[in-house]
């Protein structure tokens, strides 16, 4: 359970500043010291997580929905955007190109995780800072393949 709490706190972290600080507060009517426990890795915050409502809350305003996902990564579930939920149900407003473009993405953000790992692990640690980045660069990796498969299906429509 420590495991599946930590990961829970690291992707809540991920939401709170997608979304950014002063506006996690507003959104979900919490103070920063409270927001901030959520994702606490302390002995004395391992119990505490971010309510399910200010969870949805903030997604709805996030780039990537960060808890959602790493609790469907938790059940082994594939997750797919409605690409209908953009604005004016126009899918384009928030992906653009097609399949080669984000096979060109595909491929520079594997570079670019690629090259983080090689800094990382020169020295055989990986420290947090750079197991943060390792992460970041990961669920970059993530939204380009999920674009990758909007685009596909789409095409295959």
């Amino acid at each position: 359970m420590a495991e599946i709490g930590t990961y829970l706190k690291k992707h809540t972290e991920a939401l709170v500043k997608d979304v950014g600080i002063e506006a996690a507060c507003q959104i979900t009517g919490k103070s920063k010291a409270t927001l901030g426990r959520y994702y606490s890795d302390n002995a004395e915050h391992t119990d505490r997580f971010m309510p399910v409502d200010a969870v949805a809350k903030l997604e709805q305003e996030a780039s990537y929905p960060h808890v959602t996902s790493a609790l469907a990564d938790l059940k082994n579930i594939t997750l797919s955007y409605d690409t209908k939920n953009a604005s004016n149900g126009d899918a384009s407003v928030t992906r653009s190109g097609g399949v080669n473009a984000d096979v060109i993405a595909l491929s520079q953000r594997f570079a670019f995780l690629m090259s983080e790992y090689q800094t990382a692990i020169e020295d055989g640690i990986i420290t947090v800072n750079e197991a943060k980045r390792l992460l970041r660069e990961t669920v970059m990796l993530q939204h380009v393949l999920l674009d990758m498969k909007l685009h596909l299906e789409e095409e295959s429509a």
